[in-house]
């Protein structure tokens, strides 16, 4: 029980910790601190391919099937396995990095190469014309070309997944701020305007309630440790001995001062070093286990260095595989994620989290900087299994800059996920800098979890803020200490309620009361099971209607996963309400049950079992007329992940492509608003136009469609339109073939 409370303590440092440095106050040796920027760009990179295999292999297995999967008639020259050397090499892997050389015989140095599988092993520039006449070579590289290379690997049987390497470019900008200008959200009046940042200021910080006037922030205290008392634990004896914490990151020095514990430092990238050339590794490791000075939460936790950026901010994505399987080699509790992206895709990436996560490591990452607006989370923050925290400054506001949910990747199939988990300081935090002092920090903060069924009782909701901004709400350290001593493994939902009435907390369903023949309300909860990485949901989750409080009126429809892996799962809830209603006005309730069961633990052979109850609470009003009935289009909006496709303002040149998707309640949640201010009532629509009835609405709204429209739906529009009186309101984006052939996306690698 007490290694159990250590590292759940250990996992809150991950709270203070920027894994993802996105708003940076650092003390430059000028005496001006200044802004650092942080941004992350994601290509893929040209010809090269992860081949993920269905186990674990040495190389000479995973190299003979490949060749395998290759043979084809004139062999499997073309193909390269590109060779790995770090810390992993030794042991058996999951996959191999392949390149295919025959689209990259129009650059010289890969004639060479390819030479290599020809058997001329006397290729130079004189008889490098020879070689390109020659019906060999015409031949082979047609072969080649003819062959789809994926669909030649993919068809192995001990090949599960053929995927495009990716690129990962982390960019830091540093800005100066005047002098003894330090803190965001402080406005310097007595310097020129020109010299402040656009995210400072006052709409720099979100506020949590509903007063908007000025007032005077507090002073800093030294130790953000001292702010989360820290103390009391250390005092206990918690200091997160026999822990073992991993940072992905930019290195850290050797024999650095503040650091008595530093267990192996490891290299993952193209770069001959294990030094910290930027500093940001460094200040990561000191919020979690310095010793002196700017202290860390678990000063002794045994730190795990992992070097995965080089100096020019660049990884890629089997730098990370490696990483990840050393890191379940080495059996680590915690594991801090300096990368996020807008992209859930990544399928070797992805499928290497949940791996993780299914090997016990703990696995926090920030949420993202693309706030205030809604829908826009980064990966994997943004997943189930991976603790994603937003920031807030010592007046628990939260940061203009934080990411805010729901998850979006949901969306064509319902509605998004609660996120983030929970909210943490992120404001002038003091960590460890790369010369063996301090440096202050702000930016968006990552968090870490207790326990994956608990976190909801660990944190202190803030007022007057939405669920999809602060999660949980605020990192309440010695509260969750509390509670851990007497915890008991057990499943939990998120949120653990459903009350469509609460504003603003359950924003956007508490906008809007629920009526007969509205398009069902959807609410997406996650499962979380804390009795094991591995469980089910026995039977069916049961809808338990309160009589006396008019729950019979709600029609309650469940779906959900059978399987909880790791340690989690999803119950999406539809919610509607019977015709028996549709005059009626007020408030039902009832509630769902779920049992969910796991397997027994290690040296056991009892199954854990426990049942949740999910309270719901719904406001009914009649049916409003038709002329305030609204029906918003979302089957043909753009969805999550997009693909590559422009902006819709093309002065965006730094950042041409859009990223997130569309959505009345996301980056369309200022429309829905005005909507609901004027009295209308606003349905998502998320099916074909074959599937609502026209009659029920004034008009239909087609705002920025991307997606094709089927010719069933053309005539029923048409019929609708003409027969049953529907107005039909089309908010178009610019379309213009002569500037879409001139809209051209390239980077260093593509």
């Amino acid at each position: 029980m007490r290694t159990f409370i250590i590292v759940s303590m250990v996992f809150f440092i991950f709270k203070i910790k920027l894994a993802r440095l996105d708003e940076v106050n650092a003390c430059s040796p000028s005496g001006y601190e200044s802004e650092l920027k942080t941004e992350f760009s994601s290509s893929f990179v040209e010809n090269e391919y992860i081949v993920t295999f269905n186990g674990y292999h040495a190389s000479k297995v995973r190299r003979k099937i490949i060749e395998d999967a290759l043979s084809y008639s004139n062999g499997s020259f073309g193909w390269r396995i590109i060779g790995r050397n770090n810390a992993a090499t030794m042991y058996p892997s999951d996959f191999d990095v392949v390149m295919h050389l025959a689209d990259k015989f129009l650059n010289k140095k890969w004639l060479f190469v390819f030479a290599e599988y020809l058997t001329i092993s006397t290729l130079n520039d004189r008889n490098l014309y020879t070689l390109l006449s020659d019906d060999l070579f015409s031949e082979a590289v047609e072969d080649i070309k003819g062959v789809n290379p994926v669909e030649q690997l993919t068809r192995h049987p001990d090949i599960k997944r053929v995927t495009k390497q990716r690129l990962v470019q982390r960019t830091l900008k540093y800005i100066p701020l005047p002098e003894n200008c330090t803190s965001p959200g402080v406005d310097c009046e007595s310097k020129p305007k020109q010299r402040r940042l656009d995210f400072l200021g006052t709409d720099f910080w979100h506020a949590t309630g509903r007063h908007t006037s000025r007032k005077l922030l507090k002073s800093v205290p030294r130790q953000i440790t001292s702010i989360l008392q820290a103390e009391l634990l250390w005092n206990l004896g918690i200091k997160g001995e026999g822990v073992r914490v991993a940072v992905f990151d930019t290195g850290l020095p050797r024999d650095h001062p503040h650091f008595k514990r530093v267990k192996e430092r490891t290299n993952w990238t193209s770069e001959k070093s294990l030094n910290d050339g930027l500093g940001h590794g460094t200040f990561v490791a000191g919020v979690i286990a310095s010793t002196k000075e700017c202290l860390g939460f678990a000063p002794h936790s045994d730190l795990h260095i992992f070097r995965v950026f080089t100096n020019n901010q660049v990884s890629y994505t089997s730098w990370f595989l490696d990483a990840f399987n050393y890191a379940i080699l080495k059996k680590i509790h915690v594991l801090n994620l300096s990368i996020g992206g807008p992209d859930f895709m990544d399928h070797p990436f992805i499928d290497k989290v949940w791996e993780l996560t299914a090997n016990g490591v703990i696995l926090v990452s920030a949420i993202g900087n693309d706030g205030p607006l809604y829908g826009t989370l980064n990966n994997p923050a943004d997943q189930m299994d991976v603790i994603g925290v937003g920031g807030i400054n010592f007046e628990d506001q939260i940061a203009r800059f934080s990411s805010r949910g729901m998850t979006t990747w949901e969306l064509p199939n319902g509605y998004g996920r609660l996120k983030p988990d929970i909210v943490t300081y992120g404001s002038t935090v003091r960590g460890s800098s790369i010369n063996g002092g301090c440096r202050s920090l702000s930016g968006t903060s990552v968090a870490s979890p207790v326990v994956a069924g608990a976190i909801s009782l660990l944190a202190r909701r803030l007022p007057g803020v939405s669920m999809f901004e602060q999660g949980h709400g605020k990192l309440d350290l010695y509260r969750a200490y509390q509670y851990l001593m007497s915890y008991k493994p057990h499943a939990s939902l998120s949120p653990s309620y459903i009350d469509l009435t609460e504003c603003a907390f359950m924003w956007p369903y508490c906008t809007q009361p629920i009526y007969y023949s509205s398009v069902p309300t959807i609410v997406n909860v996650t499962v979380l099971n804390g009795m094991g990485v591995s469980g089910k949901i026995v039977k069916e989750p049961i809808w338990h209607p309160y009589l006396l409080h008019y729950g019979h009126l709600l029609n309650i429809e469940i779906s959900y996963s059978d399987l909880l892996w790791p340690w989690s799962g999803f119950l999406a809830i539809s919610i509607s309400v019977s015709e028996e209603a549709a005059d009626w006005e007020g408030i039902a309730q009832g509630h769902i049950s779920v049992t969910v069961e796991s397997s027994p633990e290690d040296g056991t052979t009892e199954i854990l079992t426990s049942t949740i109850t999910l309270p719901l609470r719904a406001k009914i009003i009649p049916t409003p007329p038709r002329s305030k009935r609204i029906l918003w289009d979302q089957y043909h909006n753009l969805r999550y992940p997009p693909g590559y496709f422009p902006r819709d303002n093309l002065r965006m040149k730094n950042d041409p492509l859009d990223w997130n998707g569309d959505h009345i309640h996301t980056n369309f949640k200022d429309m829905y608003q005005f909507l609901r201010l004027k009295d209308y009532f606003v349905e998502v629509l998320g099916h074909p136009f074959t599937c609502f009835n026209a009659e029920n609405y004034a008009a239909l709204l087609l705002v920025d469609p991307e997606e094709e429209f089927f010719p069933e739906e053309m005539t029923k529009l048409r019929k609708d339109v003409e027969d049953f009186g529907l107005s039909l309101i089309v908010f178009a984006d610019w379309y213009n073939t002569s500037v879409m052939k001139k809209v051209q996306f390239y980077d260093e690698n593509t």
